[in-house]
Parts: structure tokens; C-alpha cells; sequence
């Protein structure tokens, strides 16, 4: 479909500005936010004495090394409120991450970071083509989750017009999207999924509705995903990235025009990638550990947060910025199953070549005595469910063992399961792994 070029007065000036004119921005702000969380946050001014540096050590950009880390620990740890910057009664707004393995990671924000934040959600919709008086549909969760507010305060913010749907009730979803007409959607690619899967079930073409470009993000997904969703849906599919601990979506957003990576918004957060193990900075282009540093947050400044996302640094291309290559994993989401490193998104990739299955797939992993077991649940296309029979079905699941033993290098059981079989999620993010293994 025709891509719409960002014309002059679409882009904010630093996103066509030098790399010289970004860097010396970049350690300006950089300096402000060691010293300011130095002078305001006990954790790190413990942290930085600990290690024997001071904000005044920052004398270029590479000397951020110097400095520790920040992890989903140390906001735990400080659980509420011990990591903000400014007085409680300062913060304008709180979001919190679920907390399903402890306790939640709390975030706050002044009202200074509530505008900044829909500054960089407006620029990621530009990015992805949106423009003002658009009809934007937000079908990310609302709540302490930080992917509804974020994506209807930057949609407001983009002159655009929002409707703030929210996530479940696919029934809904696919009503108003019929009666609203709305030129993009904002939603996790898991459940972009789903709300094709219901266009379906009601007998429609998700083809031939308004919509004309979806913005995704909150989980990994990957290359065939995106394939698998701009075909069914007929629309461009860009990726969003972002994290309640750095801000919350539009860190990074990809542009319709390229559709190469997310572009890091790095006049407001400083990227490096990091070894997971050693956690030595690498040089652009390597795969490792997505770090992150937040230039002009008030209320919540982090320091080198490690994200545990794998991913790459890349040159500039649409913008003047670098770009994040997709997420392949997180290493904290890797498995080790006999020996051998899998990540849920080889997996997706595989399922997402055969014609007649799906995007929606769950990776069970159980202990046997010594041996790990590995189950493989997909389900067949809708469309092609009626038509396949025991005997394609037992092809598939061979082709699939197959693949994944080629590719990934484990053996696995596969069940290739009628459509809507594997649990749905409603609002966020897609449950592809179930490790009932002893911890």
C-alpha cells in the first residue's frame, strides 16, 4: 500500500540533525542526570561510591562504562518509591509493572515526563505514518500498565483522534473497528492476532477494513510475524519498543518508510549494548544485552538499566538516529534445554513457515527423571482447519519436528491443534513459554 514520506514540518529538528550536534546534546543531558540522581536518589549515590566514581568523572560519552549498572533489583529493593528523584508530592503520575514474580517495579512520573513522554509517542506515530486528524485505535491495555496511557496521551498529542478501547471483549473490538473506522491500531502483536482471528470467525476480510497501519510492541515478535499480519490484515505492521523502567512505549519506534529497526529516540535515552555475561560495552553492530540510560527524566532517572533484551545496535538510516535490530530473545527468557540455548522467537519462526498454521503457538517444557521434554502446541489457520485431514496432519507435525530439530537442534513432541485451542491473552503480552521444570 502507499507509504506516506514524511514531509517538511513532520519531523522534529534533531531527527535530520548531525551526529556530532546528537552527541554533544546527549552528553549535556547526560551530565545533568548523573548529577541529578547522584544529588537525589540514595541508591545511587551508594552505588556510584561504591565503585569509586562522581558525575564530574563524565568527561565524554564512553565514560558513562565507568558507572554501574541498574537492575529490576535494585527498583524492587527500593520498593515503592525509593528510587524517585523528586519529592513524592512532585509526581504527577504512577505506573507499575504487574509484578507476577515478586514484588512490581514502580515507576513515577513529574508532569514535565507526562509531556515529554507524549512528545516521543507522537514522534513514534509520525514515524509510522500516522498524521493529525487520523483515527487511532488503542487496544493496548489501561491501567498501571504503561502501554494504554502511553499510546493515548502520545495519540492526543499527534492531533489524532483515539479510541481508547482498551483490551479483551475481540467481539467489541472488531465492531468498532467496522463502525469507528480507524486508520491505525495500537495493540501487542499477540492480540492483533486474535483480533484477526475474529474478523474471521465472523466471516469478514480483516483485508478490507480502514485500518491501514498497526503499531506493535510490548513483547518480541519477529520478521515473520510481521509478514504473517501485514498479509492477513493488509496493512504496514511497525515496531514500537519500550519499558515502564525507561518510560514506557516510544524509546524506540520504527519508520514506516524503511521498516528496519526502531529508531532509538537518543536525545532522550543513551543505548549501549552490553556482554550479558561480562557486561563490557560492544561496538555497534554486535549482538548482546540493550542497556539504557535516560537523559531527561525528573522523577525516575535510571542509570545503565539492563533491559536483558538481545538485540543489535544499528547505523542510521530514515532518521539521524541508531536503530535497534529486532529482539531475538531476552537472556532471561533463553531456555537451556539439554545443553542447547533456545529462544521462544527460533520457535515462531519455524511455525510461521508452514502455510497452514498459524501465528499462535506455546512452548511446554517438564523434567522427565534426568531429561528435559519439550512440547510444541500450534494451531492450524481457520481457514484451513476443515480441510486438513489425519494424514496432513501427521505431515505437519513431522515437518515441524523436523525443522526445529534442524534448526534449533532439539527434539521435541509437537501437537498441531484446531484453531482457538491455546488460551488467548486479552490485554498484553502472549504466555508462549511454560516451564514447569524444579527451579
Amino acid at each position: 500500500m502507499p507509504v506516506k514520506q514524511p514531509q517538511p514540518g513532520d519531523l522534529d529538528a534533531i531527527e535530520t540533525a548531525s551526529r556530532d550536534e546528537i552527541q554533544a546534546l546527549q552528553l549535556q543531558r547526560l551530565r545533568w542526570t548523573l548529577q541529578h540522581a547522584y544529588d537525589n536518589v540514595p541508591h545511587y549515590r551508594q552505588a556510584f561510591d561504591a565503585k569509586g566514581v562522581h558525575p564530574s568523572d563524565l568527561k565524554q560519552l564512553s565514560d558513562l562504562a565507568k558507572f554501574p549498572f541498574t537492575a529490576k533489583k535494585d527498583l524492587r529493593d527500593n520498593y515503592p518509591f525509593g528510587m524517585f528523584a523528586v519529592p513524592r508530592e512532585q509526581v504527577a503520575r504512577i505506573h507499575a509493572s504487574s509484578g507476577t514474580t515478586g514484588k512490581p517495579t514502580v515507576v513515577g512520573y513529574t508532569q514535565g515526563d507526562i509531556d515529554r513522554w507524549a512528545d516521543l509517542v507522537a514522534r513514534s506515530i509520525r514515524a509510522a505514518g500516522g498524521r493529525r486528524g487520523d483515527i487511532i485505535h488503542v487496544a493496548y491495555g489501561y491501567g498501571l500498565f504503561t502501554g494504554g496511557l502511553g499510546a493515548h496521551y502520545g495519540a492526543e498529542r499527534a492531533g489524532c483522534t483515539v479510541i481508547p478501547m482498551s483490551g479483551g471483549q475481540t467481539e467489541k473490538q472488531v465492531q468498532l473497528i467496522r463502525d469507528f473506522r480507524p486508520d491505525l491500531i495500537m495493540v501487542t502483536p499477540s492480540y492483533m492476532q486474535v483480533i484477526i482471528e475474529e474478523f474471521v470467525r465472523q466471516g469478514l476480510d480483516p483485508r478490507e477494513s480502514s485500518l491501514k497501519v498497526g503499531i506493535f510492541g510490548a513483547e518480541p515478535w519477529t520478521e515473520a510475524m510481521r509478514r504473517e499480519i501485514e498479509g492477513k490484515a493488509g496493512i504496514d505492521a511497525v515496531d514500537i519498543y519500550g519499558l515502564s523502567e525507561v518510560m514506557g512505549p516510544g524509546v524506540a519506534s520504527e519508520c514506516i518508510e524503511s521498516k528496519d529497526g526502531p529508531v532509538v529516540w537518543e536525545d532522550h535515552f543513551y543505548p549501549e549494548i552490553v556482554d550479558p555475561e561480562t557486561g563490557e560495552v560492544l561496538p555497534d553492530g554486535s549482538e548482546g544485552e540493550l542497556v539504557f540510560t535516560s537523559l531527561t527524566k525528573e522523577a525516575l532517572p535510571i542509570i545503565r538499566y539492563r533491559t536483558r533484551d538481545l538485540t543489535r545496535l544499528l547505523a542510521p538510516t530514515s532518521r539521524s538516529f541508531r536503530r535497534m535490530g529486532k529482539i531475538v530473545g531476552r537472556s532471561d527468557d533463553m531456555l537451556i534445554i539439554r545443553g542447547v540455548n533456545v529462544f521462544p522467537t527460533q520457535i515462531e519462526e519455524i511455525v510461521l513457515q508452514h502455510a497452514k498454521l498459524s501465528g499462535q503457538y506455546q512452548i511446554n517444557v517438564a523434567r522427565e527423571g534426568l531429561l528435559d521434554t519439550v512440547v510444541v502446541q500450534c494451531e492450524l489457520q481457520p481457514q484451513a482447519a476443515a480441510g486438513t485431514d489425519a494424514a496432513e496432519l501427521r505431515e505437519i507435525t513431522q515437518w515441524l519436528q523436523q525443522r526445529i530439530k534442524t534448526l534449533v537442534g532439539i527434539s521435541t513432541t509437537v501437537n498441531v491443534l484446531t484453531p482457538d485451542t491455546i488460551e488467548r491473552t486479552l490485554t498484553g503480552k502472549a504466555r508462549r513459554v511454560v516451564d514447569q521444570r524444579p527451579k
